[in-house]
């Protein structure tokens, strides 16, 4: 097993890894940084990036990720691959472990280890990934422009969704799997209200087909009863709304979160342990961008030089 120190952790990439990474580096914090289980984080399965501020044409998201990446190895972050399955955080210094039996004493944490969109479990999904389904409309909604989607889900977030669809695409399908909505019902009422949002009660979805982008969604109206009515519906995008799971199940015995499984912090980035911060959407269930993240980083590693100025 290999022993290291570190004045800084950071477990997990994505924005708020790789930005924390950056600015920790430049003070002279000397990080090292674990990349997880999807280095780079969701932007990786992302593919054009257009509302990211300094790219003026667009960018991939694994380049974005790339180019983060490379400006934290250029101030000198010691980033290794891996993900943490264990941690103490009882006391001062933290102990984390990692699946390649790497242990590692740190002074200061930063987690940023993000949140994954909950998937329906189909198939089409993984292989659509990128070529018409997405878990975010507001990334890919642009795309869409003048098109048909759907948006699964019948939340609050699922609303929201299709109500930012419905300003680009010129139809959109809201499956409900329910015979009705879990939305508040201003929400609901939103959602009524806009001509071109069609809600689907009772409606699971089966597949989705398409030679290269999806062209269209098996749908399955009344499953397992006497009125099971099969049909497929064509659209350009299916956009998932049922949720996002934070990754922070490693983290339960020690750090304070909420109903969810969201980090809480303060009105900075300071969890309920002291030296322990979180950045990105594992903290953050409201806005989930990568500028946002990445902003958050930024905070996080600001909080670490000043704990580690006033703890030294």
């Amino acid at each position: 097993m290999e022993h290291i120190k570190t004045r800084c952790l950071i477990i997990g990439s994505g924005p708020a890894g790789y930005t924390a990474a950056i600015y920790t580096s430049r003070a002279n914090v000397n990080p090292i940084l674990i990349e997880g289980y999807q280095p780079g984080g969701q932007l990786t399965i992302t593919t054009e990036v257009e509302n990211f501020p300094g790219y003026p044409k667009g960018v991939t998201g694994p380049q974005l990720m790339e180019d983060l990446r490379a400006q934290a190895s250029r101030f000198g972050a010691d980033i290794r691959a891996g993900y943490v399955d264990k941690v103490d955080f009882s006391s001062r210094p933290f102990r984390i472990h990692t699946d390649n039996d790497l242990e590692i004493e740190a002074d200061t944490v930063i987690i940023c280890t993000g949140a994954s969109a909950k998937y329906l479990g189909l198939d089409d999904e993984k292989k659509y990934n990128g070529l018409g389904v997405s878990a975010c409309a507001t990334c890919d909604g642009f795309f869409y422009r003048g098109k048909k989607v759907a948006v699964v889900g019948g939340g609050d977030t699922a609303c929201e969704e299709a109500l930012y669809l419905s300003n680009l695409a010129s139809e959109v399908y809201l499956i409900v799997r329910k015979d009705y909505l879990r939305a508040s019902k201003v929400m609901q009422q939103r959602v009524f209200d806009k001509e071109n949002i069609q809600v689907l009660y009772n409606t699971t979805t089966a597949g989705l087909y398409g030679e290269e982008f999806v062209e269209g969604a098996h749908l399955v109206e009344h499953i397992g009863t006497d009125k099971e009515l099969k049909f497929d519906l064509q659209i350009d995008g299916f956009f998932l709304a049922i949720g996002h799971k934070p990754n922070t199940e490693v983290f339960r015995d020690y750090i304070e979160l909420d109903e969810v499984g969201y980090i809480k912090v303060n009105s900075g980035t300071a969890t309920n342990v002291r030296g322990v911060f979180a950045a990105g959407d594992v903290a953050d269930p409201t806005y989930r961008q990568a500028i946002t993240a990445a902003g958050m980083g930024c905070k996080a590693a600001l909080d670490v030089e000043r704990f580690l100025a006033e703890n030294h």
